[in-house]
């Protein structure tokens, strides 16, 4: 049984897509042998450049990934696409949106493309979306693009698995970009205005290029401001140069070690809280203390914060 982690590990530096495919699915589900299984891929790292794409919905960016996946393929690099889509609150399951307009992409062998769901974590970026980008890194993907839902200031999450985050504007959206100035323009390495055909486009140039001159950056680095037409093709590949200049701009071991370090916390984090929820509740007694509780809290006749503590004494007690 033991074995069983290493052999999928080796099947993945193989590059097989299925066997890539179950090592997804078994760090979603939680499988009792994920933990073995990462611990090995986390070793297997390949360096290959994960790219984050945010904005808002509506933007474009399925097409823009599309377009860029298909421009890093005529190159000759491996593709790795993780769409993280919204979820129920209820199943947890993921929806496919719009991922049926990357069928031509979906029918090459080395392109590998999952929707995986948001399960709820703020800024649409689960713990187990990580740890899908390392094992594509494993896998041999050299560009691997994450693809996450609008949800406005959250989005910063996406900062946390990306070595380059674009972010994607459209024009006449200037009242949103004072929306998400706060979060999105402090994390953007590279901005795009798709849909650049439509009218508006100088004035939320301008506006960027505003709001971007207030913020400076400990790295010196100037995000860039790229105009794209996804649906026709143009300004993708001024995208990808944009984004390999600031990867060059990246290489220097002093800028890219504390940002690494802050992945790596929180990554750290995520598990011990993920590990510590599930200690407390892995007794029967634990989830049947959390029903009773449940049942209090929605009849108010208790206040989650109380319930919370005397879960904690619980599992401290055990």
């Amino acid at each position: 049984m033991t074995s069983a982690p290493h052999s999928l590990a080796e099947r993945i530096t193989n590059g097989d897509a299925a066997a890539v495919a179950r090592a997804i699915s078994k760090i979603e589900d939680g499988s009792v042998d994920s933990a073995a299984l990462m611990k090995r891929i986390y070793q297997l790292s390949r360096k290959g450049l994960v790219i984050g794409i945010t904005g808002a919905p509506g933007a474009g960016k399925s097409s823009l990934v599309d377009k860029l996946a298909l421009y890093y393929r005529g190159g000759g690099e491996r593709v790795g696409i993780i769409a993280v889509d919204p979820s129920s609150p209820f199943s947890g399951g993921a929806i496919l949106g719009d991922r049926i307009r990357m069928q031509a992409l979906g029918l090459d062998k080395d392109v590998f493309i999952r929707s995986m769901a948001t399960r709820g974590n703020l800024g649409g970026l689960a713990r187990s979306t990580v740890d899908a980008v390392a094992i594509l890194d494993a896998a041999g993907y050299s560009r691997i693009i994450v693809e996450t839902v609008g949800v406005g200031q959250d989005e910063v999450e996406i900062v946390k698995a990306a070595d380059v985050s674009v972010v994607v504007l459209v024009p006449g959206m200037g009242d949103d970009i004072q929306a998400i100035k706060a979060g999105i323009m402090e994390i953007g390495d590279v901005f795009v205005i798709n849909k650049a055909d439509r009218d508006g486009v100088y004035a939320t140039e301008k506006e960027l290029e505003s709001l971007l001159s207030l913020a400076a950056r400990a790295d010196a680095w100037e995000p860039p401001i790229v105009k794209t037409i996804a649906t026709e093709n143009q300004g993708i590949a001024e995208l990808a140069g944009a984004i390999e200049r600031f990867r060059e701009s990246q290489k220097s071991e002093e800028l890219t070690s504390e940002r690494r370090r802050a992945i790596a916390r929180w990554r750290i984090v995520e598990l011990l809280r993920e590990r510590l929820l599930a200690s407390v509740l892995e007794s029967e007694n634990a989830i049947a203390v959390l029903e009773r509780l449940a049942g209090e809290v929605a009849t108010k006749r208790r206040d989650p914060y109380s319930a919370v503590e005397e879960i904690m004494r619980a599992g401290n007690r055990q």
